[in-house]
């Protein structure tokens, strides 16, 4: 089923893109709720005469965003957290702890536009920030030990456990 978005979907398309769905998910979701059309050919004709006259605004709609992209060159994200014994976050690192940390650094960015993998142990990560659907930028985010415990390496007391069976 072919639809045209008027809006943005994560995973999906972007606002005025004709996309293929299958028809339960146009016709009991997308279409219901308004974030869709049916791509007619009256609706496809409609479409093309829009983004002719929006040309000039969806140009400057791009500039802006690659402005705000470009506020985030060179930035890098430290985030402490509270670890446990075996280095395990006690919850994880996601989009919205990101968008927090953003905002700390005074840019402003909606926890919607950010995807990203949940960062569950101690390391780095990265975060990925959809301004326009052409411009995307990556931030590494580094994640360290807030309370730093003293990680107890498994190997040792393996080692010592074979030691100890080998002089029986």
């Amino acid at each position: 089923m072919e639809i045209i978005l008027k809006e943005d979907i994560i995973g999906l398309g972007y606002k005025n893109d004709i996309v293929n769905v299958k028809g339960g998910y146009g016709r009991n979701f997308l279409i219901p709720t308004g974030k869709a059309v049916i791509a007619s050919a009256s609706a496809k004709k409609v479409l093309a005469e829009d983004l002719k006259q929006k040309a000039h605004k969806l140009a400057a709609i791009k500039a802006e965003a690659e402005k705000r992209g470009a506020k985030l060159d060179g930035v890098v994200l430290t985030i402490t957290a509270k670890v446990s014994a075996t280095g395990a976050l006690y919850g994880s690192v996601n989009a919205a702890i990101v968008a927090e940390e953003l905002a700390k650094k005074g840019i402003d960015v909606d926890r919607k536009i950010i995807t990203m993998r949940d960062i569950k142990k101690v390391g780095e990560g990265e975060a990925t920030i959809h301004f326009h659907k052409d411009v995307e930028v990556r931030v590494p985010v580094i994640v360290v030990a807030e309370n730093a415990p003293e990680v107890v390496p498994a190997e040792k007391e393996v080692v010592e456990v074979v030691e100890e069976s080998a002089a029986e």
